[in-house]
């Protein structure tokens, strides 16, 4: 049976932020399993067969009015880290849309402990999925590359690698590769002046994101220094590029790379970020500890795992015989 499926999104379209190509990457999926898919910031009546709305706050609007529109319609919600893990985002608009959910998507299991226990059995956990960048991406001999990508944003404490940058050793070769807009004119000002008088530092703005996988491919390690996520994608096309990763013990990586993974510093903590950077550095058993963990894992993120996740939720709904 195929769908006229609606993905709802809040971020603008030829934006490069996560949920924008989250949802470009769902309707790709969703189209090969046989579907109509399209991408919109806001449902105004569309006709469609399903909504899947990424941010069940951002998207709250949309979530209403479909549910109103459709008071018996499937609609799938998927929560996102600033859904569950930021306090001033737990909104009664949230909870509403979990409440108006027929299914909720998970990035990773840990989520599960957030949702109110009376929604629990709706959610499904779809863990995003990624290819590494074509061809050969060697890192540089030169220099120990790691890189951090992500918008310049609080939540993202973004200048923590610079800062424990600066606490290494003369001898060593790290070299700080930082992809990301800055979202206000003071972070663009501070990343400006980290590169002038930080020589490790390297900020590389907002680049495409076939370019930013590229960097990543070529990086030693991939540094998640944010104060909480639901499911970086960026960890996720670090895991398929088979790029280890050093990471604040936030939930988003911990739902990926286990609770006893040894590459994780408490958030804020530049002095033990760089004790890691320098172990990874120097430890060539460190090192390959960090790199076998995190091919452990990389079937997490496999395209054919999300497409067959997807695919089994389709049918679930359909067996549920809630299409109307």
């Amino acid at each position: 049976m195929s769908l006229k499926i609606c993905i709802v999104t809040p971020v603008p379209p030829r934006s490069i932020r996560g949920n924008r190509i989250t949802a470009l990457r769902w309707a790709r999926i969703l189209r090969s399993l046989g579907h109509r898919v399209a991408i919109t910031q806001d449902f105004n009546g569309q006709a469609c067969d399903l909504m899947v709305a990424l941010h069940a706050s951002k998207s709250f609007p949309s979530i209403e009015r479909y549910r109103n529109n459709h008071p018996e319609a499937p609609m799938v919600v998927a929560l996102t880290g600033t859904d569950i893990y930021w306090d001033s985002q737990r909104s009664t608009s949230c909870f509403q849309s979990i409440e108006m959910a027929t299914r909720l998507t998970l990035f990773q299991p840990s989520t599960l402990e957030d949702i109110p226990d009376q929604h629990k059995d709706k959610a499904v956990v779809i863990y995003q999925s990624a290819t590494p960048p074509p061809g050969n991406h060697a890192p540089r001999k030169r220099f120990f590359d790691v890189c951090v990508i992500g918008h310049l944003r609080s939540i993202k404490d973004p200048f923590r690698l610079a800062r424990a940058s600066r606490l290494l050793p003369n001898t060593s070769k790290i070299r700080v590769l930082h992809i990301g807009g800055a979202l206000t004119p003071d972070f663009e000002k501070q990343a400006h002046v980290e590169e002038v008088s930080n020589p490790r530092y390297h900020w590389l703005d907002e680049l495409p994101h076939w370019k930013t996988v590229r960097f990543l491919a070529r990086s030693r390690l991939l540094v998640i220094t944010s104060e909480s996520e639901g499911g970086p994608i960026v960890l996720v096309e670090a895991l398929a590029a088979s790029v280890p990763v050093l990471s604040t013990r936030i939930q988003g990586a911990v739902g990926h790379l286990g609770e006893d993974y040894p590459g994780y510093f408490p958030v804020g903590d530049t002095d033990a970020l760089a004790s890691l950077l320098q172990m990874a550095e120097t430890d060539r058993d460190f090192y390959a500890k960090l790199k076998y963990r995190c091919e452990k894992v990389k079937l997490l993120v496999d395209p054919a795992r999300e497409r067959e996740s997807w695919k089994k939720l389709l049918k679930d709904l359909n067996t549920h015989r809630e299409w109307h």
